[in-house]
């Protein structure tokens, strides 16, 4: 069994995409997935499976469909990638709710930072699968823009770093 994150994107954001977490939970067991825990509203998962990774993603993102009635993007870490995620920060003394992971389905491509609008005082760094950004205290006002981000899910690292020591148990 490997440890997995899954990391849904859209869902209890601003009002859209509503999904209660013990739903998510049910979706996930009735998936065959074992150990199945949520964290913080915002769909965050961890559970055991026997699966490879591209067939975790498939199946949970076809039983999200099916509840949701329309396409709900999911991606999908080991445990122990999301704990590189963690690790490889490269923004490791700034706050943890002020920097964010972008977890993307693929590598970012070579010119993911070309086409970047709004930066004022945020850093940005290309991960294996992520864009790691590091905001100012004046994060809520951002108006960062990255295109190679715009199908991706961002979450903390404060979160990232519960998930991967929440996949480690």
């Amino acid at each position: 069994m490997t440890a997995f994150v899954a990391l849904l994107r859209a869902v209890n954001v601003g009002g859209t995409g509503k999904l209660a977490m013990s739903d998510l939970k049910a979706l996930c067991e009735s998936a065959g997935f074992t150990s199945v825990r949520t964290y913080i509203a915002s769909g965050n998962v961890v559970f055991d499976s026997k699966l490879a990774e591209p067939n975790v993603k498939r199946e949970l993102e076809k039983k999200l469909a099916a509840h949701a009635g329309k396409p709900v993007q999911v991606m999908v870490r080991t445990g122990s990638e999301m704990a590189a995620v963690a690790r490889e920060n490269p923004f490791f003394d700034a706050p943890g709710n002020r920097t964010v992971a972008i977890f993307l389905d693929g590598p970012p491509p070579l010119d993911a930072l070309d086409g970047i609008s709004g930066q004022v005082n945020e850093k940005i760094s290309l991960g294996q699968r992520e864009i790691y950004v590091r905001y100012g205290d004046d994060m809520g006002h951002s108006k960062l823009k990255i295109h190679a981000a715009k199908n991706g899910t961002a979450r903390n690292m404060n979160t990232v770093a519960k998930l991967a020591a929440m996949a480690a148990i």
